[in-house]
């Protein structure tokens, strides 16, 4: 059998084809599509890229369209591909096309596109507006849709999917290859990605070596026996310090761009790191973000704090060693993150996991465990959202005037919308024709128009522009752009924060100090800072959810802790709890409740993750109180709730069963929570992504206030006059899942109602119920006397406790 070009291109580097590379480019010859699933570091970009390069395919077009969710890895990937270009396509062009491209830049692309353009879902969608780029799109031989694991569970990933439906509308034989690595549901996968016509039919290559992971973890010195959110945290500094110092490179991730903010000003004050640190995240400036990038491929940096902004694909060689800090929240996450390390075929991958309170500790261990078992948790696909349905509509009818017929039967093509209703989509035509039934009398909604050949068009020049300004699935608090008073752009902070602060307030940004000086046109002015920062700027979508299998494997931990590396810094916290309570556990509810200074505890144990306890939580309250008046704060953590009564509580388990068996959770749920404001909220993102608001032109964005007013009238309008209105059924369903994991809180409360008790009175707060106790004292203290306060608490409770013993 002859050697193809890249089997003797890479002999010349020195490497060998892994054998999922080669099966991916005889698949690619045979003119199949499919899903390569490999670990990070496992050459899935060369393997895709290869059977392109095998080809006789000629150049002087665009062959192959290859979508990223990164911009950082756009980059990065066109400077890997260079060289195997250069040496197989001589002539071939690799370019960028992201929100970082210059609109020169994107000019020449589309009077001149090169042979590969690495792009993202926004920007890929763009091109389907513009109609020169429809019949240079129909020339591209292969789509490779790179981390496809971290688009499928998002509206990105459905926009990704109505992009490939119009390719492949042009081009049946076109050829899609998706990647990925950390994700549990394969087939389905497949089947997503290539649509309902080919569902079954996909070729999916699984890397046949299992790549090796090593979970570490960092513990405190002497056991910790009351703990709460942050109680560790940045007093592991020093030991963090020495590990970084251990290797030449190392990537800190953290799962918030506050706490990078944070990690980074705490690490980089230390003399040992000096000059040889920096921070990395999306909201900073493209040019603060490239240099650590570079600096850390050349080897010039140590180390590089950064968010999930550089955990996909990027591969930084020079990197050593990969710390993570507090709890990944899932082990597809963790995973994800450890492969930035042995970022290569049979190199093991090692993650130091930095623990910001005691039970996480326990997370560690049970994220190794569950490794061990091969478990990786799935990542589901949003199914028919209309918002996205609409935008695209509009960017096709932009790019070319569509047959209302032959554009319904081209979205049928996605796994998202492959069974949309006849009746849905002459809504969708309804709506965006004339604005439905609510906004018919405003013009600037009639966004679509059929011609005298019933041919479907947009409805003049204003809402084109206007269109493709605001392409793209992600809806976020409006931004406020930082600039020196004397000099350039350090990034973006969200106005909802900027706003709340006075000239000569400070702040921490980019690792610095600094110091407001006037906010104007949606800029804010700013210079150094001659004292210490006093707030850190708070970023939307901060919180990440635990998983499901994260928090089962976290109770079967409990159950036989002590074979656990962990279990030494363990065994003084969970010790403790034992004596004056029980462990949670999968085979009963744990109920504790404690009498206070400040009143009446209530605390539950289902281990189902914050969000699912947020609601339940809520419900039980409300509950209580249409039962007996009473005032009651609820505290969740992803462990458990309380409630905090001002009144005793029934000792008696037959009492809780009962306030647990409240049938529909729905209807309650409305009554409990302020589900209106909910909804509402989320409405704003929903009709942004629709293109009912314009945020504004470049250099004249609204105000988030005055997006906030405008989604709020829709909001208020529709309610009002179309109560069954899509985009407001739309929004409702999203927030409950957003904000409550609304399928799992409805499992947990079925296994709840099953669930035998076991009920403690204790005399004080348990290890497991304190951390509850700090969250509702989060909202009433500062920082400072939160964590003086927390302490003293903390140690009157563990000397109680030894007199008790």
């Amino acid at each position: 059998m002859t050697a193809s070009p890249m089997h003797r291109w890479m002999a010349e580097q020195g490497m060998e084809p892994l054998p999922h590379q080669s099966q991916l480019w005889s698949a690619w010859a045979a003119g199949q599509s499919g899903l390569l699933h490999a670990p990070t570091g496992h050459g899935k970009s060369r393997a895709a890229l290869g059977g392109l390069l095998n080809s006789d395919v000629e150049g002087g077009r665009l062959r192959m369209l290859w979508i990223t969710p990164m911009r950082a890895l756009a980059a990065d990937l066109q400077q890997a591909f260079e060289a195997p270009v250069a040496a197989l396509k001589p002539g071939w062009r690799v370019e960028c096309r992201t929100g970082d491209t210059s609109s020169s830049v994107r000019t020449r692309q589309r009077k001149q596109p090169p042979e590969i353009l690495i792009t993202t879902p926004e920007s890929a969608s763009l091109l389907l507006t513009y109609p020169d780029m429809l019949g240079t799109l129909a020339a591209v031989q292969t789509v490779i849709v790179d981390e496809w694991h971290e688009l499928i569970g998002n509206k990105r990933g459905v926009q990704t999917q109505l992009f490939l439906a119009a390719l492949r509308a042009r081009r049946p034989t076109l050829r899609i290859w998706g990647l990925s690595a950390t994700i549990g549901n394969l087939d389905e996968a497949c089947d997503v990605l290539l649509g309902p016509g080919r569902s079954g039919s996909g070729c999916l290559i699984t890397a046949r070596n299992h790549k090796p992971l090593v979970i570490e973890s960092l513990r405190p010195e002497g056991g910790q026996r009351m703990t709460w959110a942050g109680h560790l945290g940045l007093r592991m500094v020093p030991g963090v310090v020495d590990r970084i110092m251990s290797a030449r490179s190392t990537l800190v991730f953290t799962n918030t761009r506050a706490q990078a903010e944070r990690w980074f000003e705490a690490l980089a004050c230390t003399e040992a790191l000096d000059g040889q640190i920096a921070l990395h995240h999306s909201a900073l400036d493209r040019r603060l973000r490239e240099a650590a990038e570079t600096g850390l491929k050349r080897g010039s940096l140590r180390c590089v704090v950064s968010t999930s902004s550089l955990d996909l694909g990027v591969d930084f060689s020079p990197v050593d060693q990969v710390i993570q800090i507090g709890s990944p929240r899932s082990l597809a996450r963790l995973i994800q993150r450890a492969g930035r390390a042995g970022h290569r075929p049979g190199a093991t991958s090692r993650i130091l996991c930095v623990p910001t309170h005691s039970l996480e500790l326990a997370e560690f261990a049970a994220a190794r465990r569950l490794w061990a078992s091969g478990h990786v948790e799935a990542r589901r696909p949003p199914t028919a959202p209309i918002d996205v349905l609409l935008q695209h509509v509009v960017t096709r009818c932009l790019g070319q005037p569509q047959s209302p017929e032959h554009l319904l039967a081209e979205i049928r093509l996605t796994h998202a919308y492959c069974r949309l209703p006849d009746a849905q989509w002459q809504w969708v035509l309804d709506f965006l024709g004339r604005g439905g039934d609510v906004l018919r009398a405003y013009p600037e909604y009639h966004r679509v128009q059929p011609g005298e050949d019933g041919r479907l068009r947009v409805s003049n020049a204003t809402i084109a522009r206007r269109h493709r300004m605001m392409i793209g699935t992600i809806a976020a608090d409006a931004t406020v752009q930082l600039r020196w008073l004397k000099g350039g752009a350090l990034g973006r902070v969200e106005e909802a924060f900027i706003t709340r602060l006075r000239p000569g307030d400070q702040f921490l940004f980019a690792g610095r100090s600094l110091e407001l000086v006037r906010i104007r046109d949606l800029t804010a002015y700013v210079r150094r800072a001659r004292s210490r920062r006093v707030a850190v700027p708070r970023w939307a979508g901060g919180r990440l959810p635990l998983s499901d299998a994260m928090a089962s494997a976290f109770v079967d931990l409990l159950a036989e802790p002590e074979a656990a590396p962990e279990y030494a810094a363990l065994a003084p916290l969970l010790q403790l709890q034992q004596a004056v309570s029980s462990l949670p556990s999968h085979d009963y509810l744990l109920v504790e409740t404690t009498r206070s200074r400040e009143g009446w505890h209530l605390a539950l144990f289902p281990c189902a993750g914050r969000a699912v306890h947020e609601g339940l939580g809520a419900c039980l309250a409300w509950r209580a109180t249409q039962e007996q008046a009473r005032s009651i704060t609820v505290a969740s953590n992803d462990y458990g709730l309380e409630l905090l009564s001002s009144k005793p509580w029934p000792d008696d388990p037959a009492w809780l069963a009962d306030l647990l068996d409240f049938g529909g959770a729905d209807a309650l749920l409305t009554q409990a929570l302020n589900a209106t404001e909910l909804s509402k909220r989320q409405f704003r993102d929903v009709a942004q992504t629709a293109g009912l608001v314009f945020a504004g032109y470049p250099g004249r964005g609204k105000s988030a206030r005055q997006v906030q007013m405008s989604t709020g009238l829709l909001f208020d309008v529709f309610s009002r006059y179309d109560p069954g209105h899509p985009l407001l059924e739309q929004a409702s369903a999203e927030s409950r899942e957003a904000v409550l994991d609304w399928g799992r809180l409805h499992a947990t409360l079925d296994r709840l109602r099953h669930s035998p008790t076991r009920w403690h009175q204790t005399r004080h707060l348990s290890p497991f119920a304190f951390p509850l106790y700090a969250e509702s004292q989060r909202q009433q203290l500062s920082s400072e006397s939160l964590a003086e306060r927390l302490s003293r608490t903390a140690t009157a409770i563990e000397r109680d406790a030894d007199e008790a013993a």
